[in-house]
């Protein structure tokens, strides 16, 4: 009678350390009311700053075009004014600032990050009334997190193994999966909100971090095909990404990218890589992240 215990004991004991160890996002209800954030904004004025900066993230192309040298605006990534559950902006605040890429990075360095890399365009000064409009939306919306180690939700879209892609086999899962019917036969997109441009002038630059297969593959897998989100397989997400991402795209402002993006160790799809992958002549296995074919578990 007592082993019988002691065993049944140690299985609730292990339940609970494995559900408290998991990583897997903790869905949106469970830690932010996204229908009250809306009723909260709605109560706003709507002259603030608050407002305003959520105009910019919805319509970032439109509002502040001078800084958008493409198609895209926040919500083209982050759905929902960044209150969908799959890319939420809840609690971003609370992660700046920190040190990235070797440097101590704040909430207007990593927008502007964006600003030049996904919308391929120019950076807002950090005084103007566009910038402090921003981070006061994402202030707000992060208002009711204490700290960093509260937000539970933010999903990683970082595979960190990718298999070995195909990229006839993307090809044809773009049109399979019917990616065309938002995001058009020739990748240009249908809109910024809803069916983003995925290569082309009117999408986001090889610097840009959804150039990184790991990445792009995670995020597909993560938030496509709509309605049907966490359905592809890791080969199939993989495919897709590689297929999209031997396009050709912006190659951004040098100046402002600076050269961290070419750096060979990086998975970055560049120029020479894009090209080397539809010459056919392209080492996928080069990348540290890629799983070779003969390497994969059936």
């Amino acid at each position: 009678m007592c082993k019988e215990k002691y065993v049944w004991l140690l299985f609730i004991s292990l339940t609970l350390l494995t559900v408290a160890c998991s990583d897997q996002p903790q869905s949106e209800g469970e830690m932010y009311d996204a229908n009250q954030i809306r009723e909260e904004l709605s109560q706003l004025d709507h002259n603030s700053d608050i407002i305003y900066g959520k105009e910019i993230f919805d319509d970032t192309k439109s509002v502040v075009p001078d800084h958008v040298g493409n198609e895209l605006s926040c919500l083209s990534c982050h759905g929902d004014g960044g209150l969908a559950p799959n890319s939420p902006m809840v609690g971003i605040t609370k992660k700046f600032p920190k040190m990235r890429r070797g440097k101590l990075t704040t909430i207007e360095d990593r927008i502007n990050g964006c600003f030049v890399r996904s919308m391929n365009g120019d950076k807002l000064e950090e005084d103007s009334r566009e910038m402090k409009a921003m981070v006061a939306y994402f202030e707000f919306i992060s208002k009711d997190v204490e700290s960093k180690k509260d937000i539970t939700w933010r999903m990683n879209n970082d595979k960190k193994k990718v298999p070995e892609p195909d990229l006839t086999n993307g090809a044809r899962l773009f049109v399979e999966k019917n990616c065309v019917s938002c995001h058009a036969t020739d990748g240009s997109g249908t809109s910024d909100q809803t069916g983003p441009a995925l290569w082309g002038d009117g999408s986001f630059n090889e610097a840009a971090g959804m150039t990184k297969i790991e990445k792009a593959t995670g995020f597909i897998q993560n938030n496509m095909p709509k309605g049907k989100e966490g359905t592809l397989t890791d080969q199939e997400a993989a495919d897709i990404a590689a297929f999209l991402l031997s396009h050709e795209r912006p190659s951004g402002d040098p100046e402002e990218l600076t050269d961290y993006h070419l750096d060979p160790s990086r998975s970055y799809i560049t120029k020479e890589r894009r090209e080397a992958i539809r010459n056919g002549n392209f080492d996928w296995t080069s990348l540290d992240v890629i799983v070779p074919k003969e390497k994969q578990q059936n």
